[in-house]
């Protein structure tokens, strides 16, 4: 039997297909573009972008159309569902949000539009967690409840070897550049109202990111938490970190360990590490 409320998120949550599967739960793709060619979020791997941006070939990223969310709510309706809560990346990083509620302006079942000010796993702790209300029967008010007292106690750090493929990108502005351009200086970052800010400056890779695991630590304090480590083109250093937090924080629940998508890849460049800590 169809679930009353579906959840609608985008490709930016990296959520596994096992994920999506167990829940009401629809996931509509953000595009990537490599030297012209247009490809679905998903459809080309992060690793291809982190090799085209090592080579200078054009990268860049655009929203699903306003048009994409309103036959998705309208597929929602056909399947049974009674309402919809769409819950999105931060609208000061993409018009995915205000793509969405163009959208529900067209569907014939009502849309609770969502921002959820982060991305990665800070957006897709919160779609988890009201997926799990509307699977639980829950009505669309409950619903949209559940993902912003998630989002309200989830933070996200992360490390990346350069802020030029941010700046670029227009998702930080060109006085933060600066932040991080001075020799052998690495940039931690976090997000905040939104959007991506400086956080700290670290003289090495190496304390960069045994300071990013500090912070997650201390910010996890004693508490069940969940956590994600993301990465793009590091594998090892991720599973490395997570390790290290596991030792750290006993209390924290498996943690996910997680590429990022191609459409962050392409803002963030290879050797991206990031740290989302969520409550549970």
């Amino acid at each position: 039997m169809s679930a009353r409320v579906q959840v609608v998120t985008d490709s930016t949550a990296g959520l596994s297909t096992h994920e999506v599967l167990r829940h009401p739960l629809t996931v509509v793709p953000l595009q990537v573009v490599i030297g012209g060619t247009s490809y679905d979020d998903g459809a080309t791997s992060a690793d291809a972008v982190a090799e085209a941006l090592k080579t200078f070939m054009p990268v860049s990223t655009s929203r699903p159309a306003p048009q994409t969310f309103a036959d998705t709510y309208a597929a929602c309706a056909a399947d049974g569902a009674e309402a919809v809560v769409s819950i999105h990346l931060s609208g000061d990083m993409s018009g995915t949000f205000e793509a969405a509620m163009i959208g529900a302006k067209e569907s014939p079942i009502p849309v609770r539009v969502v921002d959820s000010r982060s991305l990665g796993m800070g957006l897709g702790f919160p779609v988890l967690a009201a997926a799990a209300a509307a699977s639980a029967g829950q009505d669309a008010a409950a619903v949209e409840a559940a993902a912003r007292a998630t989002m309200k106690f989830t933070s996200a750090y992360f490390y990346v070897d350069t802020l030029e493929y941010l700046r670029r990108g227009g998702r930080i502005g060109a006085a933060q550049a600066l932040f991080g351009t001075a020799l052998a200086v690495k940039p931690l970052l976090t997000i905040s109202g939104g959007r991506i800010v400086p956080l700290e400056k670290v003289r090495t890779s190496s304390r960069a990111i045994a300071r990013l695991a500090d912070i997650a630590v201390q910010r996890a304090g004693d508490t069940p938490v969940q956590l994600a480590v993301h990465h793009l083109s590091s594998l090892e250093k991720a599973q490395s970190l997570a390790d290290d937090l596991a030792n750290r924080l006993p209390k924290a629940e498996e943690i996910v360990l997680r590429e990022v998508g191609a459409v962050i890849g392409a803002h963030v460049g290879p050797g991206l590490l990031a740290v989302v800590v969520s409550p549970r």
